[in-house]
């Protein structure tokens, strides 16, 4: 007779508050629904933002306005919003905002039209304080005004998410914002909207999804966190497999659902229940994509590889796990398949083209001293430490970039 005995480990799951007030209307023809929604929620006057020139193109701009006047509503609409969205657009914008007495602001647009939309309801809800110190955390907000989206770009998450970034141009800083008050009131998503997006868009657009996921995996909480373990694990195949569909037929419906869904449910905070945010690659990126106005996700992609090589020592059972869950590493000790799983990402990242070194970002071999200058500025003169999974000093993140400089 064999008798068994089964060890069940204790499982303790971090403590966690939860809240995530935006509605989601998802879905064909989901922006028709706009004026509707607006009307029952009280707006009367509408700040319309949106980014180059396919919103008018596609005729989704025109739908809308027509929409709106149908109803009723008034509405005023900015476009120029850029990629790492500009501080100058803001400001504009909020004088523009109040000068209407608008009371609603809508995002047409990805993530840096709705990152500018939060900014701009900010600063129309406290028009004595210049957003910039709001974005530096000088002046605090208790106060904003309600704004939301029409989604055309599966990939920042903005349309769920408490952050947004904003890029000062006179000092080239990019900095991001947490804050409750950054939660929209609507969501209005429909795939096809995102049809027309050029591949590179689509793969960034996922690679950013991905990063979104895997910022919130590598934390120091060391308690198994089961089920958010495996809601992030099952989001990045469902990304990776959806990403893979639409780079051969971009107007397959069904990947692009589940691509869109993707990008919400991952930056809304739902894959880091009982875990928490590291986000120190985004620091470092950002700081790439304010100096050289590089395409945020590439700045990501660019340097993840470099960063996991640091820090995978501090616990690299949990790169092991990550390599098993994602890529069906199985084999050899903890640390030959966290290695392992790190190569075969970076291989996902070269498949769909996209970078996986400073090179792919066009901006050159960087010299010693401009990563040097760099690095001082992402720890403000190494003050600072960036993230929790390994907290990076300045000597960190100048190893990462050089490790990445090629």
């Amino acid at each position: 007779m064999c008798l068994q005995v089964r060890i069940q480990r204790r499982i303790f799951m971090q403590s966690f508050t939860y809240h995530c007030p935006t509605e989601i209307i998802f879905g064909r023809g989901a922006e028709n629904a706009v004026a509707e929604k607006l009307r029952a929620f009280g707006t009367s006057r509408v700040l319309i933002l949106y980014g180059g020139g396919s919103a008018e193109r596609s005729g989704l701009l025109s739908r809308i306005e027509k929409n709106l006047t149908s109803a009723g509503l008034a509405f005023l609409v900015m476009g120029g919003v850029r990629p790492n969205p500009r501080v100058s657009f803001v400001r504009e914008a909020i004088r523009e905002g109040l000068a209407a007495d608008v009371n609603f602001i809508l995002a047409v647009g990805g993530g840096s039209v709705i990152d500018s939309a939060k900014a701009v309801a900010h600063g129309i809800a406290n028009p004595t304080t210049d957003i910039w110190d709001i974005w530096t955390r000088k002046t605090e907000i208790t106060k904003t005004m309600p704004f939301g989206s029409v989604l055309t770009i599966p990939a920042a998450g903005s349309e769920t998410s408490d952050s947004a970034v904003l890029t000062n141009e006179d000092t080239g800083r990019k900095v991001g914002l947490n804050t409750p008050l950054n939660r929209p009131v609507f969501a209005f998503m429909n795939p096809e909207l995102a049809f027309s997006l050029p591949r590179e868009q689509i793969a960034a657009g996922a690679s950013d999804i991905m990063m979104h996921t895997m910022e919130r995996y590598f934390t120091s909480v060391k308690e198994s966190n089961l089920f958010t373990d495996r809601v992030a694990e099952q989001l990045l195949l469902t990304v990776m497999e959806s990403v893979r569909r639409l780079l051969v037929s971009r107007k397959d419906y069904d990947a692009m659902s589940e691509l869109m869904w993707c990008g919400s449910v991952s930056h809304s905070g739902f894959t880091e229940l009982g875990r928490m945010k590291d986000f120190s690659v985004h620091k470092l990126g950002h700081e790439l994509s304010a100096r050289y106005d590089a395409t945020h996700a590439m700045t990501l992609t660019a340097l993840w590889g470099s960063w996991a090589r640091r820090v995978y020592p501090d616990d690299p059972a949990r790169f092991a796990h990550f390599a098993a869950a994602i890529f069906g590493v199985d084999a050899g000790t903890d640390e030959e398949r966290a290695r392992a799983g790190i190569r075969r990402m970076e291989a996902f990242f070269t498949e769909i083209n996209m970078p996986t070194s400073l090179a792919g970002l066009g901006v050159g071999t960087l010299t010693k001293g401009t990563i040097e200058e760099i690095a001082s500025a992402a720890t403000a003169n190494d003050t600072i430490r960036l993230g929790n999974f390994h907290p990076l000093t300045r000597a960190d993140v100048i190893a990462i970039y050089e490790a990445a400089n090629h």
